[in-house]
């Protein structure tokens, strides 16, 4: 039979460890902490019933909804495509491969309010594509759809950044494998590069997610915030404290950071659990052996 391992003895700690965990928990504080004290203080500044009163205005409850359907499609498109561009950059050598992933960085150095402006020299009144959507039926500048484009392009490449490090860690050697063994490239894709990356993507799909919900300068500029069609949470926020609402302003503050901090605890949850699983499936396998 085999003897019990002995738990291991918890090493003690140096000071200058303590020092370095005290620091961090100090920024943290100072930086998160205190921002959120700020923003829960002055939501409730004049009581619960303001704060309730304040979202439950009509225009708040329509930029809320407004922000969360955006956010959403931008995450299952950048999602979904932002997939495929990451495969295809990680698993493919071709022309123009190193102008793709630079422009793939490209929101992360250009400003929001410049995507709105080049979203109105493309589509706006004689932009250089107005025909075009015109022609098809579509509007874009002041509408849902420029909102759209604009949180897509701000967003864009958290899915990939998250998911081409992990795939060119994983390799294609167990790929490689299962097409020896007569799988299909869908199958291969389903059964085993996507298991290697899920929580890559699911990663890049949270922080795609929270991008979309602060995204302010795009927005505002493509789609001027108009009340009940294109004023999203942020642009709401400003409007607020522009007329000197600083209780509508600090709610919809907080109901964001709330939305964006739950999802967060949600991924990590899942995924402890799911290790969790992991952890004690792994001795019973090996007592079945």
């Amino acid at each position: 039979m085999m003897k019990p391992e002995k738990p291991a003895r918890t090493a003690r700690r140096r000071p200058g460890e303590i020092l370095a965990v005290g620091a961090v928990v100090l920024y943290a504080v100072l930086l998160l902490g205190i921002p959120l004290a700020a923003v829960l203080f002055g939501a409730f500044s004049e009581g619960f019933e303001r704060f309730r009163t304040e979202l439950l205005r009509p225009e708040a409850v329509s930029a809320l909804r407004l922000t969360i359907q955006l956010a959403f499609v931008s995450a299952a498109i950048n999602g979904c495509f932002g997939l495929i561009v990451a495969v295809t950059l990680a698993r493919h050598r071709f022309s123009g491969r190193s102008l793709l992933n630079g422009l793939v960085d490209l929101p992360f150095g250009v400003s929001p309010v410049v995507a709105g402006l080049a979203l109105l020299l493309l589509f706006g009144r004689g932009g250089w594509l107005e025909n075009v959507v015109s022609a098809v039926g579509l509007r874009v500048v002041f509408d849902w759809t420029g909102l759209l484009l604009a949180t897509v392009f701000v967003s864009l490449p958290f899915v990939i950044r998250e998911v081409i490090p992990v795939l060119q860690q994983v390799g294609t050697a167990h790929e490689e494998a299962a097409y020896v063994l007569g799988a299909k490239p869908w199958q291969a894709f389903w059964w085993i590069t996507l298991p290697a990356i899920r929580w890559a993507f699911v990663y890049g799909l949270i922080l795609t997610l929270a991008r979309s919900l602060g995204e302010f300068g795009a927005v505002l500029v493509v789609g001027g915030g108009i009340r009940g069609i294109t004023q999203t949470a942020t642009v709401y926020i400003y409007h607020s404290l522009d007329a000197r609402n600083e209780v509508g302003a600090f709610s919809m503050a907080l109901v964001l950071a709330v939305v964006t901090i739950a999802v967060f605890l949600g991924a990590e949850a899942i995924k402890r659990r799911e290790e969790r699983r992991r952890a004690g499936e792994g001795p019973t396998r090996q007592a079945l052996r």
